[in-house]
């Protein structure tokens, strides 16, 4: 059996933490904890699936980046996660979630 390996040419990026409420209202950052975890609502069942779908979305609109350039890393099936975001740096990152919270 083949294995796909994804290699990736020395993109800069940066990772956030991110702690997921679902069944929420609406899709908002609400708060960053003391140690940068962002919390964030989403409008979304409970299921790991759904989460993380719309997580990715949110957080890709949030930031003004593609879809494909965000991804969790770690935390597939939990609600705290770690999010990478390709091409775009820590300070850029928190600076548009800052920009995004209620």
């Amino acid at each position: 059996m083949s294995r796909k390996y994804e290699l990736h040419g020395g993109q800069r990026g940066s990772a956030l933490g991110v702690r997921v409420t679902p069944r929420a209202s609406q899709n908002q950052i609400v708060g960053v904890l003391n140690d940068s975890t962002i919390k964030v609502h989403l409008v979304c069942g409970p299921s790991d699936d759904e989460i993380n779908v719309e997580l990715i979305k949110y957080l890709a609109e949030v930031l003004g980046v593609p879809k494909s350039r965000v991804e969790i890393v770690a935390g597939e099936n939990g609600r705290d996660k770690l999010v990478s975001v390709l091409d775009m740096d820590v300070e850029t990152a928190h600076q548009r979630v800052l920009a995004h919270m209620e």
